[in-house]
């Protein structure tokens, strides 16, 4: 596959798919080949949107389709061990949209399938893939505020959100934590890894998911994550690391960021912002362009964004639901 494009199946047609489909589309060496939805008039009407040659009602007959290298699967999280499933059953390289899935278990079981059948299988956490995250990152491991001491982070959205929005049906994983505070987790885990403790509170709704979370994420090390995320407040959506000797500071979008400011003792700020060349922050590019890097080089799994981070992610979420007392059908 060195030199070739890299045919792409899409699996859901929401948004989220169609802002990454926009984004392959750009890309010279991506190629966009089948679109999968629960009914055939949806995904025909996506694929005359963005000129793909086949539209499929079902989603078993995009897994089987042999011209495609990799499905991208943009279902609610609550679908998506079945679909990644369905499309790694078949033989297929699979990106899944985060949450990654629905709970630990459903997670475990994708990465044994995928593992033990020697496929590509990737979450689609496009903040690990950004140029300036991964410089963010870089900083940290070279020791250029120290010892981390604490990261703290928040994404809420203003809402309101109606009962029967995705966001408030339990049955499609609903509630802040899966949604929104997998990106805050997933920054204190980039930097932080896994937690040996998780403390949360939430307000829940009359659903049974949670409005909104706070979450204290405490580290072997001494060092704390304090965490937020809300479907019921309009927030910052800003991060912070604060270490041994500085502070870097992520305004608004941490998790694609336009520029972050080093604070380190002694010295005067230290700006870095997001180059040019590296398109618009809001682009999903970064992933897909991992994720064919991966394919062509034989790889199972992105070190950008490994499985056994999606994992762990995965298990401080549970904890995190299972402090505040949210629980899906059928767990």
């Amino acid at each position: 596959m060195a030199a070739e494009r890299v045919r792409w199946g899409i699996l859901a047609t929401g948004g989220i798919a169609a802002s990454f489909t926009a984004d392959l589309l750009d890309l010279p060496d991506a190629e966009v080949v089948a679109v999968a939805s629960r009914t055939e008039a949806s995904a025909k009407t996506f694929a005359e949107r963005f000129g793909i040659e086949r539209a499929y009602g079902d989603w078993a007959s995009l897994a089987e389709d042999d011209s495609i290298d990799v499905v991208y699967v943009a279902t609610p999280h609550s679908a998506h061990r079945e679909a990644a499933g369905l499309c790694l059953e078949a033989g297929r390289a699979v990106l899944v949209e985060k949450a990654f899935t629905l709970n630990s278990r459903e997670a475990e079981e994708l990465v044994t399938l995928a593992r033990s059948r020697g496929l590509f299988l990737m979450e689609a956490m496009w903040m690990y893939c950004n140029p300036l995250i991964r410089r963010l990152k870089a900083l940290v491991d070279e020791g250029a505020i120290g010892e981390i001491r604490t990261v703290q982070a928040d994404f809420g959205l203003a809402g309101p959100f109606p009962p029967a929005h995705r966001l408030r049906d339990p049955a499609q994983g609903g509630g802040a934590t899966l949604d929104l505070g997998v990106y805050p987790v997933s920054f204190a885990h980039l930097l932080l890894g896994e937690p040996s403790e998780v403390t949360a509170r939430a307000a829940l709704s009359p659903e049974g998911v949670d409005l909104q979370t706070g979450m204290l994420l405490s580290y072997a090390s001494g060092a704390q994550a304090l965490l937020h995320c809300a479907i019921n407040s309009g927030t910052g959506v800003t991060a912070s690391v604060t270490g041994s000797a500085g502070r870097i500071d992520v305004p608004g979008g941490f998790f694609y960021p336009e520029r972050f400011v080093v604070h380190r003792d002694g010295r005067d700020p230290e700006e870095f912002v997001a180059a040019p060349e590296d398109g618009p922050r809001d682009s999903l590019r970064h992933e897909a362009v991992e994720v064919m890097r991966r394919l062509r080089a034989g790889d199972t799994e992105s070190p950008l964004v490994p499985l056994d981070s999606s994992l762990g992610v995965m298990r401080t979420l549970d904890a995190v639901r299972s402090a505040v007392g949210v629980r899906y059908p059928g767990e």
